[in-house]
């Protein structure tokens, strides 16, 4: 059987690896692939060159766009409007988002439960709509941030040493400071910080990017996307298997 990932560019994929691991230990004879696409509409010449196609992980920058084309999409994906796993079964396609699951677990064994429940989103994307899903299940006051306002999201101009006081978990979900771009830096550090704030960094690679180096430099506590990223990968893993079993 085949299972795969879809993106614009999958030189820094940690999936492959991850999967075929995987494979190997549980002595399955499952082969992973990179597909790496220019629309999301190309899940569906995929399919058809991959007759064994059981599973695609989805990354950069289709967790959006690839919606559209498929059958079927769970209830939590739907809200969120985001996918980044999906399930080819009987014909069709069902669309997962298991970014909540890895997302949920990995920060909230780092956030304290008794800090106050106020949080910056910084990002607007499918990973960005996944966190903000965990948030708002959570209880969570929080503001999105970009370069661009629109609405309810505030620019990153429009920030202030006041709101940074006020949200003391800061969640990054944009690719600033990503391989190969790794000497970019979001602009929020020039701020004051406490050891009371937190950054939570959905980059995996590198493990710390010049962003949170710089504000552990401040006194945040920082944590990485590496563990979210096996958790969610897990969890896309227990999606497809549990189809498997049950065909």
């Amino acid at each position: 059987m085949i299972f795969g990932l879809i993106g614009k560019k999958l030189s820094h994929s940690f999936s492959k690896s991850f999967f075929e691991d995987k494979f190997t230990s549980l002595n399955l004879p499952h082969e992973y692939k990179l597909f790496e696409i220019d629309s999301a509409s190309a899940i569906h010449r995929i399919k058809e060159e991959n007759p064994n196609l059981i599973g695609l992980n989805v990354t950069i920058p289709f967790k959006q766009d690839v919606l559209q084309y498929l059958d079927d999409i769970d209830s939590a994906a739907r809200e969120i409007g985001a996918v980044n796993t999906i399930l080819f079964q009987l014909g069709k396609t069902k669309g997962f988002n298991t970014d909540v699951i890895g997302f949920e677990k990995s920060a909230f064994a780092f956030y304290p439960n008794e800090a106050k429940k106020k949080a910056l989103v910084l990002g607007t994307g499918g990973a960005s709509k996944a966190v903000q899903y965990v948030l708002n299940q959570k209880g969570f006051e929080f503001v999105v941030v970009s370069r661009k306002g629109n609405g309810s999201i505030i620019a990153y101009d429009k920030l202030s040493q006041s709101i940074i006081n006020e949200y003391n978990l800061i969640i990054n979900t944009s690719p600033v400071g990503m391989y190969p771009e790794t000497s970019d830096m979001l602009p929020i550090t020039n701020y004051n910080y406490t050891d009371n704030h937190y950054f939570f960094d959905l980059i995996y690679n590198p493990e710390k990017t010049a962003t949170a180096i710089l504000l552990e430099s401040k006194g945040v506590k920082v944590k990485s996307g590496l563990e979210m990223l096996y958790l969610q990968a897990e969890a896309s893993w227990e999606i497809w298997s549990e189809a498997i079993a049950s065909c």
